[in-house]
């Protein structure tokens, strides 16, 4: 028995991972361990390989846990064991790097040795990096909003199951585990990242009319009104949302939790962190186990983008700042400001 604070070993299939300063306090408010969230991802290792395995995926990281800092590591880090593959991603930029491709189980405990809590992982997969299989539609409520927030977001997203499937497509949602709702789409690798964006505009084009009051595509927050925004840009190239059962930098350990469509009207943020999700799991099973079985095509979403394009004048919408400019993009000034210079 390891005294406390030395290091422990886990055996993870073939794999030995060893865990350094496994009594180290993650999560203050609620007195969790290093070595408590490494259980955790070990308890939820499968459905979590099936969500970001063979993907490029960004390690967020909390050295100091979530009291402190925390930083995106997009490079696989120095003295990464030979088991953890890498796969060469292109950035916005053109710039390229060597990012983490998770292949096995023990990847993820070796991770979370390192402090990382969110896996970020691409929408595509290590065969062709350049092509998504996911779509991923991001409902995020308005900052303030408390507990209503995520009710509304919940709305919204019942909302764009509707708009997906009458664009032929089947969406799977799961929390945020923070108040907003992530809704996945399995897509053929056929199209670019430029096209899927497209689609994701046109999906929440087409759910803003249906709920003006409640949702909008607005880029800038003074736009916004109050309203749940639907998050284009994180179709983009490089802008990633937390995976499916990842632990959220949150006070109370909360978890980006899969759940069926019916569950999502029944449940709350809260009730999702490392201590209840492994029960949840082993009751429940991953409601996205069958998110791979079919995958569909965005053609009805992509002629949607050519419509409003062509009968209503909306056209492209404004790329994140760290972006260069983009073709046909608008100018990516906020409107105050335009105002204020004109």
């Amino acid at each position: 028995m390891p005294k406390h604070g030395e290091p422990v070993e886990y055996r993870v299939g073939e794999r030995t991972v060893r865990l350094t300063s496994p009594d180290k306090i993650s999560f203050p408010e609620r007195g969790i361990t290093k070595r408590q969230v490494v259980e955790y991802y070990l308890a939820v290792a499968e459905p979590l390989l099936r969500a970001i395995g063979d993907r490029p995926t960004t390690l967020k990281r909390f050295p100091d846990g979530v009291a402190g800092e925390f930083f995106y590591a997009k490079r696989v880090p120095k003295g990464a064991p030979s088991w953890v593959e890498p796969v060469r991603i292109t950035f916005p930029s053109g710039r390229t790097a060597e990012e983490v491709c998770p292949g096995e189980p023990a990847v993820i405990a070796w991770a979370a040795n390192l402090n990382t809590l969110d896996f970020h992982p691409w929408p595509v997969r290590r065969q062709d990096v350049d092509h998504p299989d996911e779509l991923r539609i991001d409902v995020d409520p308005a900052e303030g909003t408390g507990a209503a927030g995520f009710d509304d977001a919940v709305r919204v997203a019942l909302t764009v199951r509707e708009v997906l499937a009458d664009a032929g497509l089947t969406g799977y949602p799961k929390t945020s585990g923070g108040r907003g709702v992530h809704v996945l789409v399995r897509i053929r690798p056929e199209w670019d990242f430029i096209a899927v964006r497209h689609a994701v505009i046109a999906l929440a084009r087409e759910t803003e009319r249906r709920l003006p009051k409640l949702a909008t595509t607005a880029w800038w927050k003074e736009e916004r009104g109050g309203r749940v925004f639907l998050d284009y840009n994180q179709a983009a190239r490089d802008r990633t949302v937390a995976s499916s059962w990842s632990v959220r930098g949150t006070p109370r350990a909360t978890v980006s939790t899969p759940v069926t469509w019916e569950q999502l009207t029944e449940v709350r943020p809260e009730d999702f962190d490392v201590f209840t999700v492994p029960a949840w799991l082993a009751g429940h099973g991953d409601p996205h186990a069958a998110l791979d079985e079919h995958a569909f095509g965005i053609e009805t979403a992509l002629e949607w983008y050519a419509r409003d394009e062509r009968d209503h004048g909306l056209g492209e919408l404004p790329y994140p700042p760290d972006y260069p400019k983009m073709p046909g993009e608008p100018k990516r000034v906020q409107p105050s400001k335009a105002r204020q210079d004109t």
